[in-house]
């Protein structure tokens, strides 16, 4: 059964001032938790309308499909949503390839460039201020899980090209 607070925490984090402030993004669909759960990212805690991981049941919540859908941003709700934890800010590995992008608007780009980075192995994904965030529920959705392997950092972009050691094509 999902409390009232819980809905109010879960359907905030569809804006990025309150997923800095939990520290906190939410996962959909029963893929994607796994991609997750496998990963580094901290599980915070799971809502399901069946049991299908092996977690701490203290981390996980049976819900209905109508409570499922209350709290999901997909018109048609999967199974499952998790909220994970936001990952401490990693150093940029500038000895390896490394992508760089600025000013991506749209979440679906955004998430299909990181699924493509994750296919060609790039480990660190460069972002200026104004790209997209990549905890953004729509990002998260079209990463189908590559968020997992792909580290993104946001950086002045262009101070970070005119300091860096890697090469420049």
């Amino acid at each position: 059964m999902l409390t009232k607070n819980q809905i109010k925490l879960i359907t905030s984090l569809g804006q990025k001032k309150f997923r800095s402030q939990h520290q906190l993004f939410v996962v959909e669909g029963i893929k994607g938790i796994e991609e997750f759960l496998k990963s580094t990212f901290e599980l915070h805690h799971v809502f399901a309308t069946e049991s299908v991981f092996k977690i701490d049941n203290r981390l996980m919540t049976n819900v209905s499909e109508a409570e499922l859908k209350k709290i999901s941003n997909l018109k048609t709700p999967n199974t499952a949503l998790a909220l994970f934890k936001m990952p401490k800010t990693q150093t940029i590995d500038d000895t390896k390839l490394i992508v760089a992008l600025d000013d991506i608007r749209d979440p679906g780009n955004l998430g299909t460039i990181i699924r493509l980075c994750d296919w060609f192995g790039v480990k660190d994904l460069v972002c200026s201020s104004t790209t997209v965030d990549c905890y953004n529920p729509k990002v998260v959705q079209a990463t189908m899980g590559s968020l997992t392997r792909v580290a993104l950092h946001y950086v002045d972009l262009e101070q970070f090209l005119a300091t860096s050691k890697a090469q420049k094509f």
